[in-house]
């Protein structure tokens, strides 16, 4: 008899915790989230490397002025930003490390491959002879390019005169003068 009893209680006892152990219906907690700002460029190439050679061509005919070279493609800029509202758009400008006299840089960005998100609009030829940034793509928001060569923008170099009819007595010969072009990305002000 005794055994009997012992059950009975223990089963009592469990059925009353389950039935009187309720808690609130609900529970909650807080989830921090953060994103980060990013405004970061950078460059690859489809080439061996980064660092290109533009050169004018003798003419082959006398009275004839230089050529200008075939234009180079093998730079491709790829970013990544994270802006803080829809409202806030940023610039990739490029500008030369050192001011050219005679001689101009020609620079025009291709509509970005492989982009997911806001990645701008890329303007016009751009002409680089001096060290004053110029716009080359605009009105970027939150977004990115994917990293690598044929991603991104594609970066097209060619040389020009600027105005020859006054400035190519400003031409002289130059074994090969490095400038660099810096690209950097900003918030539009």
């Amino acid at each position: 008899m005794k055994k009997l009893s012992l059950l009975l209680t223990v089963g009592f006892l469990a059925f009353s915790s389950a039935a009187f152990a309720q808690d609130d219906a609900d529970v909650d907690h807080t989830v921090t989230v953060s994103v980060p700002e990013v405004a970061i460029v950078d460059m690859h190439t489809t080439g061996a490397s980064n660092n290109i050679s533009l050169g004018f061509t003798a003419p082959t005919e006398a009275g004839d002025p230089i050529q200008v070279p075939t234009a180079n493609t093998d730079l491709w800029l790829n970013y990544s930003s994270i802006v803080a509202s829809a409202s806030v758009k940023r610039t990739i400008t490029a500008q030369l490390s050192a001011d050219l006299t005679g001689i101009d840089i020609i620079v025009t960005a291709g509509a970005p491959a492989n982009s997911v998100g806001d990645a701008g609009s890329t303007a016009n030829a751009v002409t680089l002879n001096s060290t004053t940034a110029q716009d080359v793509l605009t009105d970027i928001g939150s977004c990115y390019t994917t990293d690598g060569a044929n991603n991104g923008s594609n970066l097209s170099y060619t040389l020009g005169l600027n105005t020859p009819a006054t400035n190519y007595s400003n031409i002289f010969i130059d074994a090969g003068t490095a400038i660099t072009v810096t690209y950097t990305i900003t918030d539009d002000v």
